[in-house]
C-alpha cells in the first residue's frame, strides 16, 4: 500500500481493511494508477446503478465464464456475505440459466445475455437483451452491459498475469 500513489492508496485503503489485504491486481495495476483509480469509479458507479443480486450475477458469470476464479472466488464470498444462498452461487456459476432453480426469471434474462454476448462478443444479442431490459429500468439495461464489460476486462488482466486468487473458492 504504501508503494501506491497516495490518492489511489487512499480509494483502496477501505477495501484493504476490509478485506484484510491488498490483492495482487492492485499491486500490478498500480503501476498505471490514472487508469485504476477510474476503474475502481467506473467499479463503484456500476455497484450503485444495479441492485446486489444482479451485480454478483453478473460479476460471477463473467468470472465462470472467462476463467476468472481471482474474481469468481472473491464474488462467491461476498454474494454469501449478502445473505445469497450457497445453492443460489452455485447455480449461477454453472451457467445454465435454464436448468437453475434458485434464480428468478430477471436472473435468468440476465444470465441468458450476459452469456450470449460473452459467447458472441456482444454481437446477435437483441433477442436476449431485449428480454432482459423489459424486465428492468433502461439505467439498469445499461449498466448491466457495462457491468459484463468490465468484469471481461478484470479477466484479461488477471488471466494476463496469470494472477492467483487471494482467497480459496467457498466450495473448496
Amino acid at each position: 500500500m504504501d508503494e501506491l500513489r497516495a490518492d489511489l492508496a487512499d480509494y483502496l485503503a477501505p477495501r484493504v481493511k476490509r478485506l484484510g489485504y491488498l490483492g495482487e491486481l492492485f499491486k500490478c495495476a498500480g503501476h498505471a494508477p490514472d487508469v485504476t483509480l477510474q476503474f475502481m469509479h467506473f467499479t463503484d458507479a456500476l455497484k450503485d446503478a444495479l441492485p446486489d443480486r444482479l451485480t454478483e450475477l453478473g460479476a460471477l458469470t463473467v468470472a465462470s465464464f472467462m476463467e476468472n476464479r481471482y474474481e469468481r472466488h472473491q464474488h462467491e464470498r461476498l454474494s454469501v456475505k449478502l445473505g445469497f444462498p450457497k445453492e443460489w452461487v452455485a447455480q449461477v456459476n454453472q451457467l445454465n440459466p435454464d436448468t437453475a432453480s434458485q434464480l428468478n426469471d430477471l436472473e435468468k434474462a440476465a444470465q441468458r445475455y450476459a452469456l450470449k454476448a460473452l459467447h458472441t462478443r456482444g454481437l446477435d444479442t437483441e433477442k436476449e437483451f431485449e428480454a432482459f431490459a423489459a424486465l428492468v429500468r433502461p439505467s439498469e439495461a445499461m449498466a448491466f452491459v457495462l457491468l459484463i464489460g468490465r468484469y471481461v476486462t478484470h479477466a484479461m488482466v488477471v488471466n494476463t498475469l496469470k494472477l492467483a486468487p487471494p482467497v480459496p473458492s467457498i466450495f473448496e
